[in-house]
């Protein structure tokens, strides 16, 4: 049962701030992809003023990236630790369990059900060739290309790997600035592997291994929220919120001046270093921010809602798909097309992922159900 509650402690319950970021990072996914066109881009065709609206909302959206997600669920497996401690294999074949067995699952689901759009938009040809060769199958199953959000899982299990080093930073806070230094390698290498990788198959794995690599900093923060946590009153903590949202507000005003260019031009930006910062820094700043919170007595409903939020970011590109193909070749402008495909996706999503979370048989798919036995592949004892 879920109550509202005053939690002071990561042991004192169901901690209902973690319940309300994991909710947002899942709504927040669903509004990023809408905020661009069927092809991913800014709505290059409309004029600026059109995509003014756009835009805008996709920078506020875009606080609550992928690595909130990554930061959440190593928080979460932390503080499970903490509760029921395991051995080092028996956590990864715990996650494994949870994580590959519905990557798999969707993997194999949307390289089908793209044909769908692929149709849609005359492109169902090199779609249909691609699916026979196995650098795409290894592309699908080892990167996640299957699908443009289909990543997170792959990457969020190579940092599972590494939770003992995020241990680290619970008793020793400070290692969460660590993750300045994985971004700045990030920022730094990233170019130097495209460039020596550019027009060959190895590029994908490449720049994934160095995310994996600098990701590693966001583990680290999530060790430390945890250690500062148990090491600070919520009185405390309170005190933080102004600091904390004083920063967030900074990020989000270069956020903003880097999108004036996205409006200006139709044309995403990479090269803007400020952007940089202000993109990967926010996800640190929303844990910080909701962290300085958590003594606060949230609604209930949040935390019965949030545990749809793993599904809503796995299947809402089923219904996305379904919108953008409906919209196709209809004069609607970037807003109406952002208003028409949320309003459909986020309540056909939420839908789809109660129902499926209803039934033993497909619940797994969703992460809220154990998963098929395989003790071919997970033999030894369960965690």
């Amino acid at each position: 049962m879920v109550n509202c509650m005053v939690a002071d402690g990561p042991e004192t319950g169901r901690q209902t701030w973690i319940d309300a970021l994991r909710l947002c990072a899942g709504v927040s996914m669903v509004g990023l992809h809408v905020t661009a066109d069927a092809h991913g881009q800014p709505f290059p065709d409309a004029d600026p003023a059109a995509r003014l609206a756009p835009m805008v909302l996709r920078a506020l959206l875009y606080t609550a990236r992928t690595e909130l997600f990554l930061m959440i669920s190593i928080l979460l497996l932390l503080m499970a630790l903490t509760k029921r401690p395991r051995s080092y294999g028996a956590v990864l074949r715990e996650q494994a369990r949870r994580l590959l067995i519905p990557f798999v699952f969707w993997t194999v689901a949307y390289a089908v059900y793209n044909l769908l759009k692929a149709t849609a938009f005359g492109y169902e040809a090199q779609v249909v060739a691609a699916l026979s060769l196995p650098a795409t199958w290894g592309g699908y199953l080892l990167l996640g290309d299957v699908k443009y959000h289909m990543h997170f899982i792959p990457t969020l299990f190579a940092l599972l790997v590494f939770f003992p080093l995020f241990r680290l930073a619970e008793r020793r806070p400070l290692l969460g600035l660590t993750v300045v230094l994985g971004l700045l390698l990030k920022q730094v290498l990233d170019p130097v592997m495209y460039k020596l990788f550019w027009g060959t198959e190895a590029l994908g794995y490449a720049v994934r291994g160095l995310k994996v690599v600098s990701y590693l900093g966001y583990g680290m923060a999530a060790g430390a929220v945890l250690g500062l946590w148990r090491r600070t009153t919520a009185a405390q903590r309170e005190a933080w919120f102004g600091p904390i949202v004083v920063i967030a507000l900074a990020l989000l005003t270069l956020k903003l001046m880097a999108t004036a260019k996205v409006v200006a031009t139709g044309h995403w930006v990479f090269d803007n270093p400020f952007a940089y910062w202000a993109d990967y820094l926010m996800p640190v700043a929303l844990l910080l921010l909701c962290l300085s919170l958590a003594h606060m007595a949230w609604p209930a409903w949040i935390a019965r809602a949030s545990k749809y939020a793993f599904g809503l970011y796995l299947c809402h590109p089923i219904f996305l798909d379904l919108a953008e193909m409906a919209l196709a070749g209809r004069a609607v402008s970037p807003s109406q097309s952002v208003a028409l495909e949320f309003l459909w996706t986020l309540p056909m999503t939420w839908l789809f992922v109660v129902a499926l979370s209803r039934h033993r048989l497909t619940a797994w798919t969703v992460g809220l159900g154990p998963s098929p036995d395989l003790p071919l592949l997970w033999s030894g004892q369960q965690a």
